[in-house]
């Protein structure tokens, strides 16, 4: 009987609750020494509260346009001034991080499982499996993603929507690159060789022994991509392909508000602080949580 516990215990992983709580607990325990890493995590702690509450802390309405204030500088009244219409650049950069979050979840959750799923079946059965899946990879991979984002976006129309679908479209191909290097090197590991002289079925091996321990690598890199989401979608914004007016949506803000930078600066910068703010805390956040989840780039 210690026998057959022994060999069960080989041929099964650790339960992935138990991985995801030993990780969590080691995560927090090493962030304390990382004071720049947890400035990032508790500024993207900021931005989702901001996002959940936007309607609670804007102060005016995003979208109320008040000619006689237009293009007030930032003062007590107006923390972040006005633009042309009037409106409230503050209020209107508070809803624009609703928007933000949601592309950045949106496209996470949608590259996320297609990155992973695309690069463990490669990495797992090789031969001509991996090679055409990595074909169409590098054929992705080969265009600029904004241009290709662009070129979607411009093909499927204008709006929100349409930018989470065409940057999603351009954003895969790191993440299966990653997973399939992963799995190339799991499916070589004691306990999956054991499942299979189990006689488990490569299913089964694939998406219970493979596929639960490349996510943690590829959470880490859907991290430091967003930071690229997040230009990418203000990029689509700023040309008119993102979120369509009357949203506030960051990329859009900078773009009417270009032509006055050189006398109402606040218009344009404003926005464009915000955007550089998030984007700089979730490569702050990635980086650090990549040194937390791999040894192998641990600060000394």
């Amino acid at each position: 009987m210690s026998n057959i516990a022994q060999d069960d215990a080989i041929i099964r992983p650790p339960a992935i609750g138990t991985r995801i709580w030993n990780s969590t607990s080691r995560i927090l325990h090493k962030l304390a020494d990382e004071p720049l890493g947890m400035i990032g995590f508790i500024i993207l702690a900021i931005l989702v509260v901001v996002a959940i509450f936007a309607p609670l802390i804007a102060p005016y309405d995003p979208a109320a346009q008040t000619l006689s204030d237009a293009l007030q500088p930032p003062s007590f009244a107006h923390l972040a001034g006005t633009d042309e219409f009037g409106r409230d650049i503050f209020s209107r950069l508070v809803h624009g991080t609703r928007i933000t979050i949601q592309t950045v979840l949106s496209v996470s959750v949608i590259v996320g499982p297609i990155g992973l799923v695309i690069g463990v079946v490669a990495g797992f059965f090789g031969g001509r499996t991996d090679a055409i899946l990595m074909r169409a990879t590098d054929i992705v991979l080969s265009f600029p993603s904004l241009i290709l984002a662009l070129a979607f976006a411009a093909a499927l129309g204008a709006g929100l929507g349409t930018a989470i679908v065409a940057i999603s479209l351009t954003a895969w191909p790191p993440i299966a690159r990653l997973a399939r290097a992963e799995a190339l090197v799991v499916r070589n590991a004691d306990y999956v060789a054991a499942a299979r002289l189990y006689g488990a079925s490569p299913l089964r091996i694939l998406f219970l022994y493979i596929a639960p321990m490349c996510i943690p690598s590829v959470i880490v890199r859907l991290t430091l991509n967003m930071a690229g989401i997040i230009l990418t979608a203000a990029s689509l914004g700023f040309l008119g392909l993102g979120a369509q007016p009357p949203l506030p949506e960051w990329g859009a803000m900078i773009s009417s508000g270009r032509k006055f930078m050189l006398d109402y600066w606040w218009v344009a910068v404003m926005p464009g602080l915000a955007i550089l703010l998030t984007s700089l805390a979730f490569n702050i956040a990635g980086d650090t949580l990549r040194d937390l989840l791999d040894p192998r780039h641990a600060r000394s």
